[in-house]
């Protein structure tokens, strides 16, 4: 569990599945969400992401993010593997309803400090974001990540070729410490 003054991250149960259910089956969100995520969003889709999906190691560590007692969107880290394994890919959507409101910054930000804590081989954190979606852009800009490319037709939603923006965060260097991870 990660806590901030705004929001606490927690690992997903099957009794969230409602509240994820209802910030998630949400037009403007579907938007945002690269392909698979469902539209409409079922409890069904919910309770299988939360007791099944969330927790298999192909999604890396999940957490719902919880605001005043429900859970109102989800962050995630998935490591890389073999020689990609100093990188780590970050996710995060945010239901409609708390847009605005730096959750989805600070969530960001737990999440970033926790990884530099506990993942030693992990020296780049990056967030792929559709082009078009300048609050999440927003988001990873005030948590210190940099724009790294636009990445023109590079990815499918709903069925057309779109881009995405790369937003990347480095390992701040120990001064004393050997730059070089060592496994």
């Amino acid at each position: 569990m990660l806590r901030g003054a705004r929001c606490v991250l927690r690992p997903l149960g099957i009794n969230d599945a409602p509240s994820l259910q209802l910030h998630a089956d949400n037009e403007l969100v579907w938007r945002n969400l690269f392909e698979g995520f469902p539209r409409p969003y079922t409890l069904a889709d919910a309770q299988n992401w939360c007791a099944v999906t969330s927790h298999s190691p192909a999604m890396g560590l999940v957490w719902g993010i919880e605001r005043d007692g429900q859970i109102v969107g989800c962050i995630s880290v998935r490591p890389e593997s073999g020689w990609m394994r100093c990188n780590a890919e970050v996710g995060y959507w945010i239901g409609q309803a708390y847009w605005r409101r730096g959750i989805a910054s600070e969530a960001l930000r737990l999440v970033t400090s926790w990884a530099w804590a506990s993942l030693p081989e992990v020296t780049r954190l990056f967030a792929p974001i559709f082009a078009w979606n300048e609050g999440s852009q927003g988001v990873a800009r005030k948590c210190g990540y940099d724009k790294e490319a636009e990445l023109r037709r590079s990815a499918i939603k709903a069925g057309q070729v779109i881009d995405r923006v790369q937003w990347a965060a480095i390992r701040p260097i120990n001064p004393g410490a050997n730059a070089i991870i060592q496994p």
